[in-house]
């Protein structure tokens, strides 16, 4: 079997769980040769036909009485499934895949998808709201956010003069370009370090991240419906400790995966049953500042997102070399072009490349077949809009060491321009992200893609 068509024993979400299945139909990724990158599961609670009836053994604890009601942030549907994906596992994103239906032929209550026009906007609105400073995959969004504003007034110091030249004062490009470039440069390398740790603290044991309510309406079963919500608190992915950047969740794991209550309705009254979480201690660490060469050799390397986040930090590394020699009082006195060549223009050219390569990466990473773009999936806009900006950055690099020409110099500051802008949707698109953590997709189930 291909190794994108199945996990390792040690690293299959949920194996820990009977509680909750995997789809080998969907278990997939873009290249042969390397891990799976997305995958479906189906917690066997949510079937309805195996729902208890409304007399348990357990106490029953009232609840509202509309509890039961669906209400204008859900939707009936008819099949559901959690959708895992390797990006989503290291930014600790759980997206559920629902398939609508009438009422007739509904089975769930679920949340509505995310990518309405109203629920983007909440989207939009969380940005300027929420501050989850504890969160690593917000730093990492917020700091290239950063990074890229940076380099866009960088860019502008380094274009408009030459676009305006009735605009220029002295010294703008020497110190306005000099200075932003060497802090846009530290401010992603920062980044691509957090990016690396995010990479090699992803989550090993599958977080479910939903709970689930058992509704019973009437005296029967014809009404009955399963509700799906997000279950925020018993979230086991790092990203939840807020005392500090690299402990661990405040749940176990598997208490997380496994948030299940059963709530009946029975003539306008609503009663809770809550069914105890099973522990597992298969846990793994919580937190790994270094991964061990065992994991390198059999699983990262193999790893299509960990190798775009090595990517991007080797690019950033030697990028920032650049960034150091255009501060002023080293980029002026550089006396010979061979010498501004070797130690400037050349550290641009290999660190965009790296970026290039970590772009195509992160696109490659989310897409179901090498050759089929998943314009569905935030994250592949993200690759993509930074792999544009690293086409740009690298653009600028390749036109330096012919800059005595004044088309080339023109060219170059150009695509630092719109390079620098393309990298900051991606990261503005990324902070988007880090901050939804149960995306909805809708889709037909019952199609493999």
């Amino acid at each position: 079997m291909m190794r994108n068509k199945s996990f390792g024993p040690s690293r299959q979400p949920f194996r820990s769980r009977e509680s909750i299945r995997l789809a080998d139909a969907h278990t997939t990724g873009p290249v042969a040769f390397l891990n799976p990158t997305r995958a479906r599961f189906r917690h066997t609670a949510i079937f309805p036909q195996e729902r208890p009836g409304p007399n348990g053994d357990q106490p029953a604890v009232s609840s509202p009485p509309d509890k039961g009601h669906r209400s204008e942030d859900e939707q009936l549907a008819s099949n559901i499934e959690f959708n895992w994906r390797s990006r989503d596992n290291r930014k600790g994103r759980h997206a559920l895949v629902v398939q609508p239906s009438s009422p007739e032929s509904s089975q769930y209550l679920t949340p509505k998808p995310t990518s309405s026009l109203h629920e983007t906007g909440k989207g939009l609105l969380r940005m300027f709201t929420q501050y989850p400073y504890w969160d690593v995959s917000y730093l990492v969004a917020v700091i290239f956010t950063l990074g890229s504003v940076v380099w866009v007034l960088n860019a502008f110091f380094a274009y408009l003069p030459l676009a305006q030249p009735q605009t220029e004062f002295g010294t703008e490009i020497l110190y306005g370009g000099g200075i932003t470039a060497f802090i846009g440069a530290t401010i992603f390398e920062i980044g691509s370090v957090l990016l690396m740790l995010e990479a090699v603290n992803e989550n090993r044991t599958g977080c479910f991240g939903w709970a689930l309510e058992k509704l019973l309406e009437g005296d029967g079963e014809k009404g009955a419906k399963v509700r799906v919500c997000p279950d925020k608190d018993r979230c086991s992915h790092h990203h939840k400790n807020e005392r500090n950047l690299v402990g661990k969740s405040k749940v176990t794991a598997s208490a997380s995966s496994l948030s299940i209550t059963s709530s009946v309705s029975l003539n306008g009254f609503m009663a809770e049953q809550p069914k105890q979480p099973q522990y597992s201690n298969d846990q793994g660490p919580t937190w790994t500042w270094f991964p061990s060469t065992q994991d390198l050799k059999h699983h990262y390397i193999r790893e299509l997102g960990f190798l775009a986040c090595l990517a991007q930090f080797v690019g950033a590394t030697i990028f920032w070399i650049s960034g150091f020699t255009a501060l002023p009082g080293i980029n002026n006195n550089l006396g010979s072009q061979g010498l501004l060549d070797g130690i400037f223009w050349v550290p641009q050219i290999v660190g965009g490349t790296g970026f290039i390569i970590s772009g195509a990466l992160f696109m490659l990473e989310t897409q179901s077949r090498w050759w089929k773009p998943a314009f569905s999936v935030l994250g592949w806009h993200i690759g993509f809009w930074n792999l544009v900006g690293a086409f740009g950055f690298t653009l600028c690099g390749a036109l330096g060491p012919a800059y005595g020409n004044s088309g080339a110099e023109y060219e170059a500051s150009l695509a630092t321009f719109w390079g620098s802008w393309a990298f900051l949707i991606g990261s503005a698109i990324q902070w988007y992200e880090s901050l939804d953590k149960h995306p909805v997709e809708l889709e037909d189930i019952g199609k493999v893609s």
